[in-house]
Formats: structure tokens, C-alpha cells, sequence
């Protein structure tokens, strides 16, 4: 821990060096998810409802999925530019160093401009909660914060799982992008307006529906649904296990430049 607070010391002090980049960068992860807002209050304007959902309860999704991205985006960046490490010999000097592999990869790169997604989410976030019409009790409060963090665990996980490819291509990387960026677009929407397929692939493959659309149906008190659907975003933490099981094979075949 005390290291990878050194990372962010780091990397706040690099990053502040140049401040109007920095604030530009900000800026455009403010801007990113306002516009992806605006879309979705357009839709509303025009249909009122979406797949029998209110827009204070689709924001909800939305905000959560926005805060899980924006959280993975800022801690596991280093792992999306993994196959430059690759390309550039650093792993090899990553491995030879004391400390372990994935904390380092983690401290490459840490992007703080991505606090701006996160503020807006969070934002989004607790005005949704309030306008949602949920009856708000400590389980359904404690269910949301179990959303957000093992949403960000996949998103994590999906990062990882693409480093784990670029042992093998570089370009593999760009099939993981499909997942982890198509899938905060998709998860910002309720599942139900999805093709049935589709819902099935990102209930019991990517597990998106399980930290955030079927917990969401027990906070907005969807008949059939009950407290056991609080517990549905720890399939997050068993998608992480192959990720890490994946990173650990490409670590072991591994073989050195040499240079």
C-alpha cells in the first residue's frame, strides 16, 4: 500500500507539471460522460419511459456504471498499456525488481485526470438516488456501494485479461477494448432493452447484469426479486479469478528479449 501511494505521489507530481494538459485531459473526461448524459435525456424526452424504466431509475444505472469505469480506468490503466511495455523491454526490468508484477504494471500509469468521469458519475450518482423513488434502507444502500466496487473489479479484470492476450498478440488487445468500452456503453442502459442473447452473454460470460442490472431490480423493488439479489455483484470477484489465472500463465511463458 505505502508503495503504491508513492505511485500516486508520483504521478500527481508528473502529471501537475504540465498543468494545462492536465486540465484539458480533465476536462474531456467531464465532457465525455455530459455528452453520453444528454443522450439519454434526449431519449427520454422523446419515449418518457425506457423498457418500463424512468429516467431517475436509468440514471442509476448510469451511474453506477460511469463510477465502476471511472474507477478501474484510474487504477488499472497501466495494465491497457501493457503491450508498450511489452514492446519497449520494460517488463524485463519489471522483472527483475523486488517488488511484484501486477502492483508495478498498476503504478505505470496513473491517469488522475480520471477523477473527472468519477466526479460526474458520482454526481449523477447521488441525484438519481434521490429521484429514483427508491424506499432506501441500509441493505440497499450497502447493495449499490457492492455494485460500484465489483463493477470497477471487472472492468479491472477485463484490463487484466487484455494484458494477459498481449503475451501473445498485441493485437488481442483490441478484442478486450470491445468488452470493456462497449460494455460501460451498454451497462448504462437497463439489460432489458437488449436482445436475450445478449443479455445471457453479459449475465453468465462478462458479468456485467450481475453487478448492475439484476442487483439495481431488487433496489427499485421489482416484483420476484429479493435480498439474495444483493449478493448477485460478487460474480464480479469470480470473473476476476480467470483474468488473474490468464495474467499469471502469460507471466510463466514469458520469454526475455534479452536486451
Amino acid at each position: 500500500m505505502r508503495l503504491l501511494l508513492r505511485y500516486l505521489r508520483l504521478a500527481a507530481k508528473g502529471q501537475l507539471r504540465y498543468r494545462s494538459t492536465f486540465y484539458l485531459t480533465a476536462f474531456a473526461q467531464i465532457a465525455m460522460p455530459l455528452s453520453l448524459l444528454a443522450g439519454i435525456s434526449l431519449l427520454f424526452a422523446r419515449f418518457g419511459t425506457l423498457g418500463g424504466w424512468s429516467m431517475g431509475e436509468a440514471l442509476l444505472c448510469y451511474g453506477v456504471t460511469q463510477v465502476a469505469f471511472a474507477l478501474a480506468e484510474l487504477s488499472s490503466r497501466g495494465f491497457d498499456n501493457f503491450p508498450s511495455i511489452l514492446a519497449n523491454g520494460e517488463f524485463d526490468r519489471i522483472l527483475v525488481r523486488p517488488r511484484g508484477l501486477m502492483l508495478q504494471v498498476l503504478g505505470s500509469r496513473l491517469d488522475l485526470s480520471r477523477f473527472g468521469r468519477l466526479i460526474v458519475g458520482g454526481i449523477v450518482l447521488a441525484w438519481a438516488a434521490k429521484g429514483s423513488g427508491v424506499e432506501w434502507t441500509p441493505l440497499k444502500a450497502a447493495t449499490i456501494a457492492l455494485m460500484t466496487l465489483c463493477g470497477a473489479v471487472v472492468f479491472s479484470s477485463l484490463f487484466v485479461l487484455g494484458a494477459a492476450f498481449a503475451f501473445l498478440t498485441t493485437d488481442g488487445l483490441e478484442l478486450v477494448n470491445i468488452f470493456t468500452d462497449g460494455g460501460r456503453e451498454m451497462a448504462q442502459y437497463p439489460m432489458s432493452i437488449y436482445e436475450r442473447w445478449l443479455r445471457l452473454f453479459f449475465t453468465f460470460v462478462i458479468p456485467f447484469a450481475c453487478v448492475n442490472y439484476l442487483p439495481l431490480l431488487f433496489v427499485l423493488g421489482r416484483p420476484g426479486t429479493g435480498p439474495a439479489y444483493a449478493l448477485l455483484p460478487l460474480a464480479g470477484l469470480a470473473f476476476a479469478l480467470p483474468c488473474l489465472l490468464a495474467w499469471r500463465a502469460g507471466t510463466r511463458r514469458y520469454v526475455s528479449t534479452g536486451s
